[in-house]
């Protein structure tokens, strides 16, 4: 007999009682391809194919019998090297996987979920639980979710399907289904009388007492969201369901249908236990020792045809014993006589790569936490193996971390907040994407949306939570105040700490220790240069506050400002002017919070009557220098990145002769780019919008009565 498999040939033939598929002769024109897997064991004591991964249960070289998993490729040619997922023998308490009869003597019911997971019947030991069935699904090891505990020989998995699943158990039987295990808070089960059910995404489809009739119950909800009539003659018995089809049948020896969700619309198949793929089912035909598989991806049911010898066996039902079906748009896996294992490509086309549930991150994530690191976690189900790629950008549109992953039915993302570098991200608002490719070639999802981080590396003049630009304020009362920046453009909040005496002058500074809470620098009147830790927004400076001294003699300097990091060596650095001479100096930021030998870089600077730290305005990473002459020229000292500047650029003239403060002020807009913010002589505040290639929009007054301050820093 001649079948066609995933656009090629091959023939099934017997050997000594296994089947054997070899490729066939074709046409010159077309090259032959690689015969479907086949993998040899030492016996198969139950098995189960979901999301392209064979989960068995066989014997270790140790002599235990051991649950292990196959990564098995999208066209079955390729299989993997098993790997251990967990014992299956007697604890040392008793416990145990329960088995049922099979042909080689007992067998363990394994339900595959797809997403590398698998469920199976758990019986319990000594102590409280001893004799009691749990359903536990397992993932690697001894790593598993349990469930309720059941009177011995009640507990059924009814289907498992990512992280959704439905099972029956106790005595009156009852039937909970849910979502296992989810990143966010999770609603509570679904709790029903027993009837046929099925879990697809986060849906479950049930029976009703009505002939033909089932509901779609959403699971987070935990309510009835639709009702559709089959046309089945029957309370249906059973139900499978694979994205856009749901099987139904009236018993293994009654009749059977498939609804297709999309024509809206049932079609007959033949009876008999089958199990259901991505557009087709499969029989085991005990009498013709066949396995029968009808295809109805076309929205009507094909003639069966064989694709594998399979004896009849001992046991009526062998599903999940000696075959079973990869409903995630894969093949076909059955155990021949000498016990080895067939991967079969069922040649029938997969519905296209469609999302069938997520679990998705906030929107805010605090690196720090409030009882340690946090993560955003996040994942997709899909309805076939994919491979993935997770980008986050920051607000320049940079990108600061890749991960990839596959192949699976799920994508797992676990974003620590670290860029690729391993340094944290910054305290902004951050964008990002998942694609995920389907293994088989047959599509792309693509995703996206925004985190905003905190606890981060703290943006540049930046005193809060978030890297939106902040302003230190000195009033006559001898408050200094950290004024809080918002993406609206203006200030709102504040933090104030007291007892500063006139003459404070303030330079918000960078992180300098492991914190992520960027430092103060405070000049106190007597000379006294001071390090004050940073708070993060959470309180305000006083003059007791944590601190360091750097050192003394700081009044000879008219001028503090920090640009960043000026030399690349990671550190931020200090720019001063010399009161006496106008020389204006470099001091590199230097380990410890301490400062290099400062190094003269310009002499003669009094012509400027405001010199301020920009940070990177230009776009190039570098941090710059902005200069306000006294005739009302703005000009820009581009950062070359070693700890000098390129020559003077115009960036505006005749420009606010009336100010008499300007702090460039970071970001403040949460555009990613920084801003400037002025006062003017009648204590009118203005922002000045960056635009990342050095130079600014139009002045937008943000604020009035500014003018007591006696300082803005």
């Amino acid at each position: 007999m001649t079948t066609f498999v995933r656009g090629r040939a091959a023939l099934v033939g017997s050997v000594v009682g296994a089947t054997v598929l070899t490729t066939a002769v074709l046409p010159a024109e077309a090259a032959p391809t690689a015969a479907p897997a086949v993998v040899a064991t030492a016996g198969t004591n139950g098995l189960d194919f979901a999301g392209g991964r064979l989960n068995t249960v066989e014997r270790s070289p140790s002599g235990d019998q051991v649950v292990y998993e196959r990564q098995v490729s999208a066209d079955g040619v390729t299989v993997a090297a098993r790997e251990s997922r967990g014992y299956v023998g007697s604890y040392a308490n008793g416990a145990h996987f329960r088995s049922v009869p099979c042909d080689v003597g007992a067998c363990v019911e394994l339900v595959g979920a797809g997403n590398g997971s698998f469920g199976v019947v758990f019986v319990g030991g000594e102590g409280d639980d001893a004799g009691l069935e749990s359903v536990q699904y397992r993932l690697s090891g001894t790593s598993h979710y349990g469930g309720k505990h059941y009177p011995a020989g009640t507990a059924k998995i009814v289907d498992l399907t990512g992280r959704s699943w439905v099972v029956n158990g106790g005595s009156a039987t009852e039937q909970q289904a849910g979502v296992h295990p989810s990143y966010r808070s999770t609603s509570d089960l679904v709790v029903r009388k027993p009837t046929a059910a099925s879990v697809w995404g986060t849906t479950l489809w049930a029976a009703t007492s009505t002939a033909g009739a089932l509901t779609a119950t959403d699971l987070g909800q935990r309510k009835v969201v639709q009702t559709l009539a089959t046309g089945a003659p029957c309370v249906i018995k059973e139900v499978r369901t694979v994205g856009r089809w749901i099987y139904w049948n009236c018993g293994t020896t009654g009749a059977a249908g498939v609804y297709d969700r999309t024509a809206k619309k049932s079609f007959t198949v033949p009876s008999g236990p089958a199990l259901v793929g991505d557009g087709y089912l499969v029989r085991h035909d005990r009498t013709a020792g066949k396995l029968l598989l009808t295809d109805f991806h076309t929205g009507k049911a094909a003639a069966p045809r064989a694709v594998a010898d399979l004896p009849a066996g001992k046991t009526a039902d062998q599903r999940r014993l000696t075959w079973a079906v990869d409903k995630f748009g894969g093949d076909i896996a059955y155990v021949d006589a000498a016990q080895s294992i067939h991967i079969v490509p069922s040649g029938v086309p997969a519905q296209p790569l469609a999302k069938t549930a997520s679990d998705v991150g906030e929107t805010y994530m605090d690196i720090k936490g409030l009882y340690g690191p946090e993560a955003w976690l996040s994942t997709w189900q899909f309805n076939k193996p994919v491979t993935w790629t997770y980008t986050v950008k920051d607000l320049t549109g940079r990108t600061v971390r890749t991960l990839k992953g596959g192949s699976g039915t799920e994508t797992g993302v676990e974003w620590d907040g670290r860029t690729d570098a391993g340094k944290f991200a910054g305290n902004s608002r951050h964008t990002w994407t998942l694609r995920a490719t389907a293994e088989d070639g047959s599509g792309t999802y693509t995703t996206s949306g925004s985190i905003t981080v905190s606890g981060g590396t703290a943006g540049f003049h930046d005193q809060g939570l978030l890297s939106t630009g902040d302003l230190v304020t000195l009033n006559p009362s001898g408050g200094l105040t950290v004024q809080f920046g918002q993406t609206s453009g203006s200030f709102s909040g504040k933090k104030t700490g007291t007892g500063w005496p006139a003459g404070t002058l303030a330079v918000p500074f960078a992180d300098t220790g492991s914190d992520r809470c960027a430092e103060l620098l405070v000049r106190i009147p007597g000379g006294e240069l001071r390090q004050y830790t940073g708070r993060c927004g959470n309180s305000g400076y006083t003059p007791k506050s944590s601190h360091t001294t750097i050192g003394k003699g700081w009044q000879q300097f008219d001028v503090l400002t920090s640009p960043g990091d000026l030399n690349g060596d990671g550190r931020a650095d200090l720019l001063a002017r010399q009161t006496t001479t106008g020389d204006m100096y470099l001091l590199p930021g230097a380990a410890g919070g301490k400062f290099a030998p400062k190094v003269r870089i310009y002499t003669n600077w009094k012509t400027y009557a405001q010199i301020t730290g920009v940070g990177d305005i230009t776009g190039d990473g570098r941090a710059d220098l902005l200069c306000h002459d006294r005739k009302g020229g703005l000009w820009r000292y581009n950062g070359l990145g070693n700890g000098k500047f390129a020559p003077r650029a115009q960036v505006f003239s005749g420009w606010g002769s009336s100010y008499d403060a300007m702090v460039g002020v970071g970001d403040l807009t949460g555009d990613g780019k920084n801003d400037i913010v002025v006062r003017d002589t009648a204590g009118k505040l203005y922002r000045n919008n960056g635009n990342g290639k050095g130079s600014f929009g139009s002045r937008t007054q943000i604020a009035t009565g500014w003018k007591p301050y006696m300082g803005i820093f």
